[in-house]
């Protein structure tokens, strides 16, 4: 593991953290018994299958 030399200042760590931005979920227009839903990549299969209550998504 990297260990550093000198300590590194305050204003310095938190401008460093500060450039760190969440991303928004892309979400895919999944055809389910219930009709069509957006979901996000990783339920697809799920939603497929019927493990994911779609009518908890809708709302």
């Amino acid at each position: 593991m990297a260990v550093p030399k000198r300590k590194m200042s305050r204003s310095r760590t938190r401008s460093r953290r500060a450039q760190w931005k969440a991303t928004t979920v892309d979400l895919v227009t999944v055809r389910a018994p219930g009709g069509t839903v957006e979901v996000p990549r990783r339920l697809v299969r799920a939603v497929e299958r019927g493990l994911v209550d779609v009518e908890a998504l809708r709302r």
